[in-house]
């Protein structure tokens, strides 16, 4: 039976989830939350995965929302990441043979502590990886202000797992002023990731930093689907485009777009989709793909997902080793350590 690691789940540790609650400035933004036990019930989240044996674990990563979205108080801010780094190093410690490892959490609109928390994160609390989302309050990653903290990641060798941020204020046409049907979800979330990558890659990060690992979660979003805009598509960059010197840009750069945005990694988690499965190691390949299931934001409230995303791999037309590589091999390379 194959080691499962499950690198991209989402978690509210007890202390932290009790000091959200009492300083979110949105409780609409964490409504869902409170009726999602495995979230913030060990309990709970002990007694669903036990269906998937002792071979089955979890990297543990905070549940959006982002950190520095839910008050904008700067000690609030600073404080929450403390405490939700804390909290997980401390669920490590106590369930290591559940929890192998957590994802750092930074207080994102602060970028100089964001760089403070990450070393402490990672060189006193022994975390794996960090997390950032799409956006910071609005303002994109490949923000020069943010590259100090790409810079960190690399340095102390700390993968990125990149996870979308947005909301029902994203409105899908301009003379509206909120999403409808939950669009901002179903369909910007990927939407999200994927114009973080593409705004990531022609900021010149993997010629700045070719060695940085980036996870793009869900599969890497659109961007399996569309490999021929983000090939032959952006081959042309800048045809399309008269106020911008986009052609003098691609030919500056050292590969195709194609080739930057195959630098990115990827996780499992697109919800049980045999497809998108298929389509996601299609454009990235098996060695940078790893396992994640999204839990526990499902309609069974934790193990549906781990379920489904399960037994889509289990089915794959793939070798044994190869299977292996998925759930446990790709994620030792990715986090340099031995589950």
């Amino acid at each position: 039976m194959h080691l499962k690691v499950d690198i991209f789940n989402h978690i509210f540790p007890k202390p932290f989830f009790e000091r959200l609650q009492q300083v979110t400035v949105n409780k609409g933004a964490i409504k869902r939350w409170l009726h999602i036990p495995f979230l913030h019930d060990l309990d709970v989240r002990f007694r669903m995965i036990e269906e998937f044996g002792d071979a089955y674990r979890q990297v543990l990563s905070l549940s959006a929302p982002p950190i520095e979205s839910i008050n904008p108080d700067r000690q609030i801010t600073l404080d929450l990441a403390t405490l939700a780094n804390d909290s997980m190093a401390d669920l490590v410690r106590r369930y290591p043979e559940r929890f192998p490892g957590f994802i750092a959490s930074l207080p994102l609109s602060h970028q100089g502590e964001s760089v403070a928390e990450l070393e402490r994160a990672v060189k006193d609390l022994g975390a794996l990886g960090v997390q950032l989302f799409s956006n910071v309050n609005g303002l994109p990653l490949d923000d020069e202000r943010f590259f100090p903290l790409f810079e960190a990641a690399d340095r102390l060798r700390c993968p990125i797992l990149l996870h979308p941020a947005r909301n029902a204020r994203f409105a899908d046409y301009a003379s509206e002023e909120t999403s409808k049907y939950e669009i901002w979800w179903t369909f910007g979330w990927p939407y999200e990731t994927s114009v973080a990558m593409q705004r990531l890659v022609f900021s010149r990060l993997f010629d700045r930093l070719p060695n940085i690992k980036i996870v793009a979660h869900h599969l890497g979003a659109m961007v399996p689907y569309f490999e021929g805009r983000v090939g032959y598509g952006l081959d042309q960059l800048g045809s399309r485009t008269a106020d911008e010197d986009y052609e003098g840009l691609r030919q500056s750069m050292a590969k195709r777009p194609y080739d930057y945005f195959k630098m990115f990694w990827a996780d499992t988690a697109v919800f049980g989709s045999r497809a998108a499965t298929e389509c996601g190691l299609k454009f990235y390949g098996i060695d940078q793909v790893v396992f994640a299931s999204d839990a526990p934001f499902d309609p069974e409230g934790g193990s549906l997902y781990v379920r489904e995303t399960i037994k889509v791999l289990d089915s794959l037309d793939i070798t044994d080793a190869e299977r292996d590589k998925i759930y446990r091999r790709n994620a030792e390379r990715l986090f340099n350590r031995t589950f």
